[in-house]
């Protein structure tokens, strides 16, 4: 179960400017090495992920990275002297090189719907997610209606991992902003159980 955040430990998201050619569609695990190796402390914060970085749509593989690219951490808020460090770092992702720029940070609002891009499950068996998502939900005190959308996976070391994407709405403020700072389940660094802001519940297969 994930582990309640304390209040007091206020999270933000840090976003960087991104320069670079494309990225790998299946990126994430490599992502969640290459920030892990320059900054260790990554894997053992409880508030720490890392924002799926959003790629042109298409079919092209590699695939490649706009000009307004952006790489977004969701950290603690005493940690962004950390990243400050980072403006102007060479990551190699994949094999793919990446510059960081200057980063700013953003704070959390407590919207009433919320959309995670994925979130790690146990199986491609949706009954059973959804089952596992409201046990966690109730021990996080956090209500709300919940819409499953898309399945998709995410390969770790030639393993399949099964996602899918999940939006709350009418939600409370206070457990809008519990569950922005805690997350869901597991795999925060390859970008699962990081929910933002949604402005309906229309798009959740999106």
């Amino acid at each position: 179960m994930t582990p309640l955040i304390d209040i007091g430990d206020e999270a933000i998201d840090v976003v960087f400017p991104l320069e670079g050619q494309a990225l790998p569609r299946g990126h994430a695990h490599a992502l969640q090495q290459a920030l892990c190796a320059v900054s260790p402390w990554l894997e053992t914060d409880p508030v720490a992920g890392i924002h799926p970085v959003k790629l042109v749509p298409g079919s092209a593989v590699p695939a490649l990275l706009s000009r307004r690219a952006r790489l977004l951490l969701r950290v603690a808020s005493r940690r962004m002297d950390d990243l400050m460090a980072l403006a102007g770092i060479e990551l190699t992702v994949a094999g793919h090189a990446l510059r960081l720029g200057a980063p700013h940070r953003h704070e959390l609002i407590p919207h009433r719907t919320l959309y995670a891009y994925r979130v790690a499950a146990d199986s491609a068996d949706e009954v059973a997610f959804m089952a596992a998502v409201a046990e966690e939900l109730a021990g996080m005190a956090v209500g709300g209606e919940r819409v499953c959308g898309k399945h998709q996976t995410l390969e770790v070391d030639g393993n399949r991992m099964d996602t899918f994407s999940l939006m709350l709405h009418a939600l409370a403020p206070e457990q809008s902003l519990r569950l922005q700072r805690s997350g869901l389940r597991a795999h925060r660094l390859m970008g699962c159980g990081i929910f933002v802001a949604h402005k309906s519940a229309a798009a959740v297969g999106a």
